[in-house]
C-alpha cells in the first residue's frame, strides 16, 4: 500500500529540486576549484541559496523592498556567475586571481546580507486616530438634602420657576339660558309659532304670542327674539 505524502509532487516541485541540485554542485566545483577545498567548498552554495531565500522572503513580507532587491541580485549574481564558469568558459585548473578574491570575499558579504535582511526592525504600525468626541454641555442637577447636608458649602440650585395652567376653554351657555327664558319655554313657544304659520301662513307676531302664552311683555320679546 503506497502512504500518502505529506506534498504534491507535481512537474514543478521536480524542477526546482534538479536546478537546485545543479546550482549548488556548480558552486561547489567553482569553490574547490579557487582553492576552498574540504567542507568549505559545501558550505559555499549553501551561504548563496540561503541568501537568495531570505532576500526573497524579504521581498514578500518585509517592507525596504531596496534593500531586498539588492541582496536578491547579489546572491542571483553569484549563483547564475557559477553555473556559467562551469560550463567549459572558464579553466578551472587554472582560475583567476580576481575569481580567487571574489570566493574569498563571499563570506563576509553573505553574512553582512543575511544579518541586515534577518534584523532589520520592521516600521511601526500607525495607528489610527482616535475620533474626536464632542464636548457634551452639563446640565445642574439639584442636590439632594443628603448632599447638601454632607457639602454645606455648596451653593443650592435654584429651582424653575412652574408654567402656570393654561385655563380651561369656556364651556358654550344656551342662548335662552343666557337670556333668562327657560328652555321648555322656548320650546313650547316654538311648537305654537310652527302650528301659526301652518294655519295661516304667516309668522306669528309678539302679541299673539303673548297673548298665546300668558307671558309679561318683555318675555314675550324675549322668545320672540330666540325663534327668530
Amino acid at each position: 500500500m503506497i502512504r500518502k505524502l505529506p506534498f504534491r509532487l507535481d512537474a514543478v516541485l521536480v524542477q526546482a529540486v534538479i536546478a537546485g541540485a545543479l546550482s549548488f554542485a556548480h558552486l561547489h566545483d567553482l569553490a574547490a576549484a579557487a582553492g576552498q577545498d574540504g567542507w568549505k567548498a559545501w558550505a559555499y552554495p549553501i551561504s548563496v541559496d540561503l541568501l537568495l531565500v531570505a532576500a526573497w522572503h524579504r521581498l514578500r513580507t518585509g517592507s525596504e523592498k531596496v534593500a531586498a532587491w539588492c541582496w536578491f541580485m547579489i546572491a542571483l549574481a553569484a549563483s547564475l556567475g557559477a553555473n556559467i564558469a562551469t560550463a567549459g568558459l572558464l579553466d578551472l585548473e587554472n582560475v583567476p586571481d580576481w575569481l580567487r578574491i571574489l570566493v574569498a570575499g563571499w563570506p563576509a558579504l553573505a553574512f553582512l546580507g543575511g544579518t541586515l535582511l534577518a534584523h532589520t526592525a520592521p516600521p511601526a504600525p500607525v495607528q489610527d486616530a482616535a475620533p474626536v468626541v464632542p464636548e457634551v454641555e452639563q446640565i445642574p442637577v439639584p442636590e439632594s438634602p443628603a448632599e447638601r447636608e454632607q457639602f454645606p458649602e455648596s451653593e443650592p440650585v435654584p429651582a424653575l420657576p412652574e408654567a402656570p395652567a393654561p385655563a380651561p376653554p369656556p364651556v358654550p351657555v344656551p342662548a335662552a339660558a343666557a337670556s333668562g327664558v327657560p328652555p321648555a319655554l322656548i320650546e313650547h313657544a316654538r311648537k305654537l309659532a310652527e302650528a301659526h304659520r301652518v294655519r295661516t301662513g304667516e309668522h306669528i307676531d309678539t302679541g299673539t304670542l303673548r297673548a298665546r302664552l300668558g307671558v309679561p311683555e318683555a318675555l314675550a320679546h324675549a322668545i320672540a327674539a330666540q325663534l327668530a
